[in-house]
């Protein structure tokens, strides 16, 4: 157990405060030992990956924060899938690489995403139309208010675009031990994004295998510095910023009336989803809104490759992330009347 840990180095957008206690797990024991602990000496507790989709607050977390560091994959053929049970501390990027060689379709447009498996059914993280709830059967969880094991089949963790039980009401009830997926070994490659289409055309590939949308996706993400790269200023940031604009046939109605308004012939491109509603990126939002790629706020700014991606560009502060964010969110609103919600978690920091 270590004391007064700074969190800022744990996070890929490197700021944030200390942890007053700070402690590294790799079983399930040792999870429940730690959160034994935590209560009988009356901290919160926080369970900390890779730090990708975060954004803790200056005065840091007053508790016990929890690296999980759980190993360890299992797969068990059935019906003519494959499921894969894997431990909450592999590396996500780590298991896409590991289907993508075995041709298991399911996760090949989520290459580059960092962080850990235990994050990924908390915000049901996606990339270019694929999203991981299409392939989560089970998650595995200790309720900390119980301190049992649970277990969620894929309707009980009640995805959503980009959130989960696991964000929403119930955030902070659940630490994630390992989640079971189910993938199709030689399955079709998804492949149902413009900016895909467009990298695929470009490599003349007709007849794209799950390797080349594999390999066509880490470019792209590389491209915009979504992908942690040493070196690389723009890839100092907590991923996308914003998540994009989840709007109903009338509010999509309502922007394309303000846009017809402030920018006469401009369109925004728009993706129905199967429940009926549209999303509508966020980027094409904020650098019409006066947020163009490159911006600088002092020692924040937006990434000179993806307008999402607000970056620390030397001795930032959460203060200092957070007003840019605002000031982002402030000006979409005031311009086209849609409200951008935050992506990351954030931890000790307040959005409104």
């Amino acid at each position: 157990m270590d004391e007064n840990v700074p969190l800022a180095p744990l996070t890929t957008i490197g700021v944030g405060g200390s942890a007053r206690y700070l402690t590294r797990v790799r079983t399930r024991a040792g999870v429940q030992a730690a959160v034994a602990w935590a209560a009988d000496a009356g901290v919160p507790l926080m369970a900390l990956g890779r730090g990708s989709n975060m954004l803790i607050g200056d005065d840091g977390f007053p508790g016990l924060v929890l690296r999980v560091g759980i190993p360890g994959a299992e797969v068990v053929e059935t019906n003519g899938a494959v499921e894969v049970t894997v431990g909450a501390g592999v590396s996500w990027a780590a298991l896409v690489r590991y289907a993508v060689a075995r041709n298991w379709a399911g996760i090949e447009c989520m290459a580059g995403i960092p962080g850990l498996v235990g994050a990924s059914p908390v915000q049901n993280i996606g990339a270019y139309g694929q999203e991981v709830r299409e392939t989560i059967v089970r998650v595995e969880a200790l309720d900390l208010r119980t301190r049992h094991v649970v277990s969620f089949d894929n309707a009980g963790c009640c995805f959503g675009y980009r959130t989960s039980r696991f964000r929403g009401d119930e955030a902070g009830c659940y630490l994630i031990l390992s989640v079971t997926y189910r993938f199709t070994p030689g399955g079709a490659p998804y492949i149902n994004y413009v900016e895909l289409d467009r990298k695929l055309a470009a490599w003349a590939i007709t007849a794209p295998t799950i390797q080349d949308v594999y390999r066509a996706v880490w470019e792209i993400r590389r491209s915009k510095s979504m992908v942690l790269r040493e070196g690389d200023p723009n890839a100092r940031s907590a991923g996308s910023f914003f998540t994009n604009a989840q709007l109903t046939e009338a509010q999509m109605q309502a922007l394309d009336e303000a846009i017809a308004r402030e920018l006469p012939g401009a369109r925004i491109p728009r993706f129905l989803q199967p429940e009926g509603n549209y999303k509508a990126p966020a980027a094409w939002l904020i650098e019409r809104a006066g947020f163009e790629r490159g911006h600088c706020a002092g020692p924040v700014g937006l990434s000179t490759n993806h307008a999402l991606a607000i970056i620390n560009r030397g001795g930032a502060t959460a203060r200092d992330v957070l007003a840019l964010a605002r000031a982002i969110r402030d000006a979409v609103h005031a311009r086209f009347g849609v409200h951008l919600a935050p992506e990351p978690v954030l931890i000790g920091c307040a959005w409104e």
